[in-house]
């Protein structure tokens, strides 16, 4: 329905009533491609090679069904064809055009891409497996996120990698909340490393990263023989003598070189943390577990992080409705853009600070947060009829799911949505764990950790052991 002249076309709209045009084109038979500017606005480029003559008979229904519904986000050519373009190739073969999933093209004969060009976030629609590079082992990498900051996200990774230290891997904790540096002087302490992955964004940028010092081992000394653990901060100490300027630093790590995407950087960066280990380690082993600290927010770190560079992402949040809303507006976001399929199986929700008393009891919290964790997961699970094997049917039906479809149950203890808790303690609240350097051995942290680090520790051991990288000793070891 055209919308009136006297009411403006807001954002959202646009997209939708496009989206609707584009589907009525393909119903022709066309293929087509729908691209959206960096301001919003729209073209649909329609392949109309071998059918010119049919195209210009449609041509001006075409223009009117498009633009009728798009007031200030109609571009300046809004139909164009693809037998009239000089490169169409460029549009309608582009790697960056993703199906549309959000409905059917009318009659499904043709099909119906869409291209969106943005200034910051095209980083969340790239999903990809992390590429450990030519002559490289692979590190297993898991990242650990918080839609909303001042949810344990960083405590905990420390804690995790503290735990599997202890068990004989390798650990290595890479810092990317540059804007916010936590894990590094959690860690480390006062002894950082000399240069942090900041340095090395910006020294690699004009060729300079040669002899960057970006790791440095954990304060921590792990219990069993085999262990080690060894952290990159977000920012170094610098050199003695020489002004550390982080923020001028910070202020252009997020550029796009001619050759490199900020993702392809940051993952240089830290596997170059990485080779460093193996390099100037005691052992000479490689990190066999690497912890990504990301970012909180919907932010271009948090976005190369979860879609590019991990294995597995922890998702950490509350129950309340500033998470979900949060994780429902990235959620769909990937639905939209064709790629729920591809991040699904990488992620599993966090539930952070549990409450356990009298008042609040766990059990009501955690069944809260999965129903919860469930609505908003759901956007990213296949549809099937209720009762069908692996159905969301609220049974407790486990049933291993397989390529398709992938549609976990409501009590499916190995879903995305199952929460893994951390509870919550009134010690962990000001705590001063940079000053504290005994802080994990306290008895409330092991007991609000317990239950994470049961649940997490296999799903990261039986990764890392598919990945065929572990020395043979380690696990054993550092059991306790």
């Amino acid at each position: 329905m055209t919308p009136s002249p006297d009411v403006p076309v807001r954002f959202d709209e646009a997209r939708d009533h496009a989206v609707r045009a584009a589907r009525a084109v393909a119903g022709h038979g066309f293929d087509v491609v729908l691209v959206r500017d960096v301001r919003g606005r729209f073209s649909l480029v329609v392949d109309d090679t071998g059918r010119e003559r049919e195209a210009d008979r449609l041509l001006d229904s075409w223009e009117a069904e498009f633009t009728g519904g798009l007031g200030r986000y109609r571009s300046e050519q809004p139909v164009v064809r693809a037998s009239r373009m000089f490169s169409a190739d460029a549009v309608l073969r582009s790697r960056r055009a993703v199906p549309d999933v959000t409905g059917p093209a009318a009659g499904g004969a043709g099909s119906v891409r869409v291209l969106d060009n943005t200034v910051v976030g095209e980083d969340w629609t790239r999903v990809s497996a992390p590429d450990p590079g030519a002559g490289r082992s692979r590190s297993h990498r898991t990242a650990v996120y918080g839609f909303k900051g001042g949810v344990g996200r960083t405590t905990a990774t420390a804690v995790l990698a503290r735990h599997l230290a202890d068990r004989g891997h390798a650990v290595l904790v890479v810092d990317l909340d540059l804007e916010s540096p936590g894990a590094g002087p959690l860690l480390a302490g006062r002894h950082l490393s000399r240069h942090g992955v900041v340095d090395h964004l910006v020294e690699s940028a004009v060729g300079n990263a040669e002899g960057l010092e970006c790791v440095t081992r954990a304060a921590y000394s792990p219990r069993g023989r085999y262990g080690e653990l060894w952290v990159a901060p977000a920012r170094g100490q610098g050199t003695p003598g020489t002004p550390y300027t982080y923020v001028d630093k910070l202020n252009r790590v997020y550029a796009e070189l001619p050759d490199a995407t900020f993702g392809q950087r940051l993952d240089q960066a830290i596997g170059a943390c990485e080779d460093m280990i193996e390099r100037d380690g005691d052992s000479g082993r490689r990190p066999d577990v690497v912890l990504l600290d990301s970012r909180a927010g919907i932010h271009d770190i948090a976005a190369v992080t979860i879609s590019q560079l991990c294995d597995n992402a922890l998702l950490f949040g509350a129950d309340n409705q500033q998470t979900w809303d949060g994780y429902g507006d990235l959620f769909t976001a990937w639905q939209s853009a064709g790629q729920a399929s591809r991040i699904r199986e990488k992620l599993r929700m966090v539930a952070s600070m549990v409450p356990d008393s009298v008042h609040f009891p766990m059990d009501g919290y955690l069944r809260s947060f999965r129903e919860h964790a469930f609505a908003v997961c759901s956007l990213l699970y296949d549809e099937v009829a209720p009762g069908e094997v692996g159905g969301p049917d609220g049974t407790d039906d486990d049933t291993a799911y397989g390529a398709s479809p992938f549609a976990p149950s409501l009590h499916d203890v190995w879903a995305p949505h199952s929460p893994v808790p951390i509870l919550f303690d009134q010690g962990l609240v000001g705590m001063d764990s940079v000053n504290a350097p005994d802080w994990w051995d306290r008895a409330f942290v092991h007991a609000a950790y317990r239950d994470f680090l049961a649940a997490v520790t296999p799903m990261i051991e039986d990764a890392v052991s598919g990945h065929g990288e572990r020395s043979g000793h380690g696990r054993q070891e550092g059991t306790r």
